[in-house]
C-alpha cells in the first residue's frame, strides 16, 4: 500500500513498507518497468502546513536490453529517495521539485512520485558486459559469439590518421 490519510499525518509519521507493482497502472508505455515489484521503505511525514515529506528508499530489477548486442539484460536499482508534496496553489507551485496535493484529496497517493524516481535511476544506457563487443555492422552477427566471416571494415574517415602513421614508420 502506497495511498497515505492525509488528515492522520497531520498528527504523526507513517512508516513506508509497500510495493509498487510492475503491472500497475501507474505505468505507461515506454517506461522501463521492473522485472518485479519495486520495494519502497521509507518515512512519510507532515512538513509543515499542507506539506509533507517522505525520505526513504526503493530497491527493484529493470530489465533494459544491451547496447551493444541487443540482448534482455536485468539490472538491479536502488535509491535513496527523498521527496516533498505541497498542496496545489501554494508557494511551491512552480517547483518541479514539488509534487502537487489537490486540496480537495484526503489521500496522499505516493505511486507516481516512485514511478518517476524509479525511471530517474535506472541505467539509461546498459551493457551485458563490460567486454561486450557488439554486433557486426555489416551483417548484424553476435561477435561475443566469435568473429563473423564479413570483412574487415576500415573507416575512411580515418585515413588521414593512418597515412601519417605509416609515414612515421
Amino acid at each position: 500500500m502506497l495511498s497515505y490519510d492525509l488528515r492522520n499525518l497531520e498528527s504523526h509519521a507513517a512508516r513506508v513498507d509497500g510495493t509498487l507493482a510492475a503491472d500497475d497502472p501507474v505505468w505507461i508505455e515506454g517506461d522501463v518497468h521492473p522485472v518485479g515489484d519495486i520495494h519502497v521503505t521509507g518515512r512519510l511525514s507532515s512538513a509543515g502546513s499542507d506539506r509533507f515529506y517522505f525520505s526513504g528508499h526503493l530497491a527493484g530489477v529493470a530489465r533494459d536490453t544491451c547496447r551493444r548486442c541487443l540482448i534482455d539484460v536485468e539490472s538491479p536499482v536502488t535509491e535513496d529517495v527523498h521527496l516533498l508534496f505541497a498542496e496545489s496553489g501554494g508557494e511551491d507551485e512552480d517547483d518541479p521539485d514539488v509534487y502537487p496535493i489537490d486540496a480537495r484529496e484526503y489521500e496522499l497517493d505516493l505511486r507516481p512520485a516512485i514511478r518517476e524516481q524509479w525511471l530517474l535511476a535506472v541505467p539509461s544506457l546498459v551493457v551485458c558486459r563490460e567486454d561486450c563487443k557488439g554486433l557486426c555492422p555489416k551483417c548484424g552477427a553476435d561477435l561475443n559469439a566469435g568473429a563473423c566471416s564479413c570483412a574487415a571494415v576500415r573507416d575512411p574517415r580515418w585515413d588521414a590518421l593512418r597515412s601519417l602513421d605509416e609515414s612515421a614508420r
